[in-house]
């Protein structure tokens, strides 16, 4: 085990965090706000313990699987406790485990929170809130590795262990030039929609925490209702990028490079927007009698339907008062997610078109046992080794929602309350249903349940084995 590896990698990561804190400084000097004061404080103290820590450069700085995970694990642990100093400090927040709740919850771009109101936090807080959204979406340690080479080839294992989805490859070459190159594709389309938005005649401050939140699939707003105050053109133009920053960035690469037709044969990408497409017509028929008018019902349901299964968790509506088979589909498109390689939460398309195609391939099997069938996915045979790796996510994943589930019905609240809370932290969504719809928040549960979630949040974002394996004695002995 390299340990001083990693305690290099967390050194780098605190004096990442401290360089984004500053935009937050800036916004507080803006807005001449004395919060400004513990931004710069946390920043100083997140830069010192970096400094610390990369004093000494490791001897051997070759990192494998295992310290790829622990570092990916840590550092989102490390980000959500130091990132949680200034709400604590400014008395906005001032119990730890809910400060850690906010930030964890800013970082996996989940948007569940335990703020009562949003609209009496200073400007400077609400950014850096929002901004948590935006440096989790695409991956703190994908941001690094971009920026700085810590350990070569070995960056791969951090890529692999941050990025969500079945497998991850290369774009280009270097592991270091594909994360510039995913970086510089979510610049982009993060500068277009607030371009839009500004256009559209929102204000720029509400413009920009809210193009962050839709760029990382987060969900926090800096109003209270969320979206709902804003005109209808802003909120469809939200809805339109939400869904495509669900989309896998390897599309994008694609069409940057003029591969048109390759990126409109990915089966992913055409799954994934006709659920939405159908979840769109259903909500809609079903909630129209509720509007009375076709139009302003389509569109929450579209706006509802893209902030869900991107795991985005804006809302335009209460969708908590809609009829049960509206909510049902809601709550279905929560764990199905977005596309693999984007920056939404969730199982993932990909992985559901996969256990599809392995279920109808064992049905043909049991009606034809001599016929060898392969599960094929864009005309390619998936390896073994994916679908293995595809079930046994989905046990973990059923193991680790079932005890978190179990774990917070402690504070003895009704089923759909306590079911969607874990649906929503594990898939890193935000709102649920019941006690912590879209027009509640989560300050109803105790520290307990709230540390539970959190790590839900954290194992959720991960996509649950980074974060597992710190549990077990075999992570951390020698060999």
């Amino acid at each position: 085990m390299n340990y001083w590896m990693i305690a290099y990698s967390l050194g780098w990561i605190l004096n990442f965090e401290a360089l984004f804190l500053l935009p937050a400084l800036v916004v507080a000097l803006i807005y001449k706000e004395s919060a400004g004061m513990v931004i710069l404080v946390t920043a100083a103290i997140c830069a010192s313990a970096g400094t610390v820590l990369i004093l000494r450069k490791p001897k051997r700085m070759k990192i494998f699987a295992r310290e790829g995970f622990i570092i990916t694990a840590l550092s989102w642990i490390t980000l959500s406790v130091f990132g949680a100093i200034p709400f604590v400090l400014s008395g906005y927040i001032p119990h730890m485990v809910d400060a850690i709740f906010e930030v964890a919850s800013g970082f996996t771009t989940t948007g569940a929170s335990i703020l009562t109101d949003v609209e009496a936090l200073p400007h400077c807080l609400l950014f850096w809130r929002s901004f948590t959204h935006w440096v989790g979406g695409m991956g703190v340690l994908v941001f690094v590795i971009a920026i700085l080479p810590l350990a070569g080839v070995s960056n791969m294992y951090l890529m692999k262990a941050e990025s969500p989805g079945p497998s991850v490859k290369k774009l280009v070459p270097t592991v270091r030039s594909s994360a510039m190159m995913l970086y510089s594709l979510y610049l982009f389309i993060t500068a277009c929609e607030f371009l839009i938005l500004i256009i559209a005649r929102m204000p720029a401050f509400d413009a920009l925490t809210l193009t962050f939140g839709t760029a990382g699939t987060g969900g926090f707003g800096v109003l209270n209702d969320s979206l709902g105050s804003y005109t209808i053109l802003q909120q469809v133009i939200v809805t339109v990028f939400m869904i495509l920053f669900g989309v896998n960035f390897n599309v994008y690469y694609l069409i940057y490079k003029r591969k048109i037709k390759d990126a409109l044969k990915n089966s992913e990408v055409v799954t994934y927007l006709s659920i939405i497409t159908v979840s769109i017509v259903m909500i809609t028929i079903n909630i129209y009698h509720l509007y009375g008018h076709f139009g302003l019902a389509l569109k929450d349901a579209a706006f509802q339907v893209g902030s869900i299964i991107t795991t985005t968790g804006f809302s335009t509506t209460d969708f908590n008062l809609w009829p049960s088979f509206a909510k049902t589909v809601l709550v279905m498109l929560m764990f199905i997610g977005a596309c693999a390689g984007s920056t939404g939460g969730g199982i993932k398309v990909s992985r559901v078109v996969m256990l599809f195609k392995t279920v109808l391939k064992e049905q043909d099997y049991y009606l034809h046992p001599n016929n060898v069938r392969r599960v094929k996915v864009d005309g390619k045979q998936v390896e073994h080794t994916v679908i293995r790796s595809v079930n046994v996510f989905i046990m973990a994943y059923i193991l680790v929602f079932c005890g978190s589930l179990l774990l917070i019905t402690l504070d003895n609240f009704d089923l759909v309350t306590n079911f969607t809370a874990v649906a929503a932290t594990l898939n890193n969504i935000g709102p649920g249903l019941s006690l912590v719809g879209p027009a509640a928040n989560y300050s109803i549960f105790s520290p307990f349940a709230k540390a539970v979630l959190t790590f839900d949040m954290i194992a959720g974002r991960l996509e649950l084995f980074p974060v597992l394996i710190l549990f077990s004695w075999k992570t951390w002995r020698n060999r």
